[in-house]
């Protein structure tokens, strides 16, 4: 998760293609939107997609991050530090979510999911744009930053959906996934990340696995599966 990849410009991301497999789009009925991790690409994260899809009429829609890579240092460091890629990075994100609104999915038949920088940038997303979505998958990631303050989200998610912030996601399921031990995720963040999710109003199943590393295992594989189904 660390690095040194530069970033030019303040939006490096913004001129990267949108991939997209599965059902057409406006033939979908929902979607899943899936964010790579570093060194990746949008095409090789659409074949995870392709598995959690199954037989549903569902369009898969991948950002693809500039130099394979949406920020440059860990997602521990302070924001300002991975700035403009984090939120050139959400920014993708967010369109690949209008993609799908736009062809007529509402968002709580929309899971964003992603693995490593992909998973970090899907809860930041989320979390930052409370709404009844219909469903997260945090796949070894975490929220972003040198530290998570769970009021500073709520106060967030207070402003954006001018009401209750514990009631912003609106029983969205979340799925976190990660090891005890992963290299780059320490077990804290998911912790916290979950913490955070829940006091927005999100439905977390939070799984912890013992000795795994850095990866996505097929129970992990499973349950985003089952979130996907569930729209049917």
């Amino acid at each position: 998760m660390s690095g040194q990849t530069p970033h030019a410009g303040d939006d490096p991301h913004g001129d990267e293609a949108l991939v997209t497999a599965g059902t057409p789009l406006e033939e979908a009925t929902a979607a899943v939107v899936l964010v790579h991790g570093r060194g990746a690409t949008a095409r090789s994260i659409v074949g995870l997609g392709e598995e959690v899809a199954g037989d549903g009429d569902v369009a898969l829609l991948a950002p693809q991050a500039a130099v394979n890579t949406w920020y440059p240092n860990s997602f521990l460091a302070p924001v300002a530090d991975n700035e403009p890629g984090r939120s050139s990075g959400l920014r993708a994100v967010g369109r690949a979510v209008e993609a799908a609104t736009d062809a007529g999915i509402p968002t709580e038949r929309i899971v964003v999911a992603g693995f490593s920088q992909g998973a970090c940038l899907a809860s930041e997303f989320v979390a930052r744009n409370p709404t009844r979505y219909g469903g997260l998958a945090v796949l070894s990631g975490g929220l972003i930053g040198d530290s998570i303050d769970v009021d500073d989200y709520v106060s967030h998610a207070a402003a954006a959906v001018d009401g209750d912030a514990g009631e912003a996601l609106d029983d969205t399921p979340a799925f976190l996934g990660c090891s005890d031990v992963d290299p780059h995720i320490p077990e804290e963040r998911v912790h916290e990340t979950s913490a955070v999710l829940e006091a927005l109003g999100a439905d977390v199943d939070k799984r912890i696995y013992e000795g795994m590393g850095h990866g996505i295992n097929e129970e992990e594989t499973a349950a985003v599966a089952a979130l996907v189904a569930s729209l049917s």
